[in-house]
């Protein structure tokens, strides 16, 4: 819910954004309230330079990042090479 303090006053995750304690948004909004209130969370991720994933195959591409960051296994290949490898791992 991007409106309101929660139950207990928690605060909302539009005001967490903008007070820097989040540094990575992963939004899958169902219905209509839902991507009203993701209108309000991409507002805030892009005012704050948050990074914001909508999708689960964008969460899925990041977290494959992520591991490969962690591995040390960042490097750049033309698709020509890429597609081999692809190939490679197949076979």
């Amino acid at each position: 819910q991007s409106e309101g303090t929660g139950p207990n006053g928690e605060k909302t995750i539009v005001q967490l954004i903008h007070d820097g304690e989040v540094d990575l948004i992963v939004n899958t909004p169902y219905g209509a309230g839902g991507r009203l209130d993701g209108y309000d969370i991409r507002t805030a991720a892009v005012a704050r330079s948050v990074p914001c994933l909508t999708t689960v195959q964008a969460l899925a591409a990041a977290v494959q990042g992520i591991d490969a960051l962690h591995h040390g296994d960042v490097g750049v290949r033309s698709l020509q090479e890429h597609a081999a490898h692809l190939t490679a791992a197949r076979g």
